[in-house]
């Protein structure tokens, strides 16, 4: 079959985080000449294709997921089964990530490859808490000495136009909960009370929208976002016995969770408070002369004419277990546009160049 027939294939199955729903062993029968290893934990599968085509060389691995988010409700069609409409494919995960994905395929087909090894790293669990996905694949090849030294996400990175962005890094998101702790007691006798509101509430504007670092040519500011105030028993005639204010830092490579700590540290001193604070991923960041940078470029800009632009907006990825690992690590991808979205479609014109775009980047690499 072609890359679009494979696409439309692979859409139909019901991959919700963390099930594959038979899509990696699909996959793996495709790619029949490359060894497969299945790499399962927790229920969680995951799919190591790779294939050495000479003893030295570099090793240049493409990562990604192929579990989804659930459909949701309002859809035009079944999000199961793919319809192509006015040059669009719809179904769910056409954009995330399935696209990248099939185009993956097809460059390992097609490809010619000058290097050592070519790999393709999947995972059912991307969507989900990550835990038991792409970390296996990379201690499973770490164990086997099998770590690609350069690896390209087909995360959907494009924004206005197919082309026009690669991620050469992703921001880092440190959690926090703060309670300011307090006394509860009648409002009548406020002198009988501590009140944790009336105490924070000068501390607040430090805090709320504060920016942690005065961001990079890479990176923007690591911001102090609230997500959630409460405290007291929602009534007016008692006060609160203590405030819970819950923030989030997407941090830069210039603000570590020490940073954040001490930081709210030094503005809540005099409190009585409690401070729980975590990270669920590290920032990463790709030089942009980095060789895998230049390459990918090459072929986006050869393909489709546009000059994309480096940045490192959005959420988390995958892509932050690679560089863990010292593994050279972009993404690029077709457009993000209805990710997660009802009615999420692809364009067929941005999946066939998508294509091109990998095979190019796999023969000039």
């Amino acid at each position: 079959m072609n890359a679009k027939e494979f696409l439309i294939e692979l859409l139909k199955f019901k991959s919700i985080t963390p099930k594959d729903d038979g899509a990696l062993n699909f996959i793996a029968l495709e790619l029949s000449e490359f060894e497969a290893f299945f790499i399962e934990k927790e229920g969680i599968k995951n799919l190591l294709l790779t294939k050495k085509f000479k003893d030295e060389g570099e090793h240049l691995a493409f990562c990604g997921h192929i579990d989804v988010v659930p459909a949701g409700e309002g859809w035009q069609s079944d999000p199961f089964k793919p319809i192509e409409k006015d040059d669009f494919i719809y179904a769910r995960g056409a954009q995330d990530m399935k696209s990248g994905v099939a185009a993956f395929v097809y460059a390992l087909k097609e490809a010619r490859f000058n290097g050592s090894r070519l790999s393709l790293m999947l995972t059912s669990d991307e969507e989900g808490e990550a835990k038991y996905g792409t970390l296996e694949l990379l201690n499973f090849m770490k164990e086997k000495n099998l770590l690609p030294d350069f690896a390209l996400v087909g995360e959907p990175t494009s924004d206005k136009h197919f082309g026009d962005t690669i991620k050469i890094g992703r921001r880092g998101s440190i959690n926090a909960t703060l309670i300011i702790k307090g006394k509860q007691g009648h409002v009548a006798y406020p002198e009988k009370c501590i009140n944790p509101i009336h105490d924070f509430a000068p501390v607040l504007k430090f805090l709320a929208g504060f920016d942690l670092d005065p961001g990079s040519a890479e990176f923007d500011p690591s911001k102090i976002v609230i997500t959630d105030i409460r405290g007291g028993l929602e009534v007016s005639n008692v006060t609160a016995n203590d405030l819970k204010i819950m923030f989030n830092v997407r941090n830069s490579l210039d603000t570590s969770i020490d940073d954040v700590k001490a930081y709210v540290e030094k503005i809540c001193e005099g409190l009585n408070y409690e401070l729980k604070i975590s990270q669920s991923s590290k920032p990463f960041l790709t030089k942009s002369d980095n060789k895998i940078v230049q390459k990918i470029n090459q072929s986006v800009q050869k393909i489709t004419s546009q000059v994309p632009k480096f940045n490192t907006k959005g959420g988390t990825s995958d892509a932050r277990f690679l560089a863990e690992f010292g593994v050279s690590v972009c993404e690029f991808g077709v457009r993000n546009d209805t990710i997660h979205a009802v009615n999420e479609r692809v364009s067929v014109e941005e999946f066939e160049k998508l294509c091109l775009i990998y095979k190019d980047f796999v023969e000039n690499f």
